[in-house]
């Protein structure tokens, strides 16, 4: 399968050093440039994209609130991969609530930027442990849960399903969450599916979101 990007940055030369970049792997073609989030908006809805890379700092309408606007539209399923710097946690905190699906530093390589696409299209949170340390503590600082209660929802989940979810919110890979509870990475899955379907939630990081927010992971259960 072709993943279908379009890069949105307000600066021309990393829209065109990234869309060489991406344009010179043979499972990715860029569709699109943007110079600012009305421009991405714009261009999501008409071109159906498989992967954003949006750049949080633009003019007009920030990175944000066009990753809000792109994720909220009915039947939307491009996945939204957010440019930052570790200096921007405040930043990456909105971008995880607004729908944003990972996470990458602007100096990334290459490699690792096409590495993000593939890795954000499949639907899996591109969070290293370092950032979700700072997000957690970050909600713990802003005094989350910030959105009412939502015990109803983590209550639809079996206790394996919600210990499975929790080691979603501290950033861990399925690999890793089978090790740490001692089971087949393929009944790992299986209890993502099955989280995600319950809690209706599109991927793992609105799942990590909602984990954060209703409480069930806080800077005390997030050691990796």
């Amino acid at each position: 399968m072709t993943i279908r990007v379009m890069i949105a940055d307000d600066q021309a030369m990393v829209r065109e050093a990234f869309s060489i970049l991406l344009g010179a792997q043979s499972d990715i073609e860029v569709v699109a440039t943007a110079e600012d989030g009305i421009d991405a908006v714009a261009k999501a809805g008409e071109l159906q994209p498989d992967v954003i890379v949006m750049d949080i700092r633009m003019p007009g309408l920030d990175g944000i609130e066009a990753t809000r606007q792109i994720t909220s539209r009915p039947g939307s399923t491009a996945r939204i991969l957010v440019l930052t710097t570790f200096n921007l946690d405040e930043y990456v905190y909105e971008a995880l609530r607004a729908g944003a699906g990972g996470f990458l530093l602007k100096d990334a390589s290459g490699l690792q930027l096409a590495e993000a696409v593939r890795v954000v299209v499949r639907g899996e949170a591109l969070l290293s442990p370092d950032l979700t340390k700072r997000l957690i503590a970050e909600f713990a600082r802003m005094g989350a849960p910030r959105k009412p209660p939502t015990g109803v929802r983590i209550a639809a989940l079996t206790d394996r399903e919600n210990e499975v979810l929790t080691r979603i919110a501290q950033g861990l890979s399925n690999a890793e969450i089978a090790e740490k509870l001692d089971v087949a990475e393929e009944t790992v899955k299986t209890h993502v599916g099955r989280i995600l379907h319950k809690l209706q939630l599109r991927d793992r990081t609105q799942a990590a979101v909602l984990a954060w927010e209703s409480g069930l992971v806080t800077p005390g259960t997030s050691s990796l």
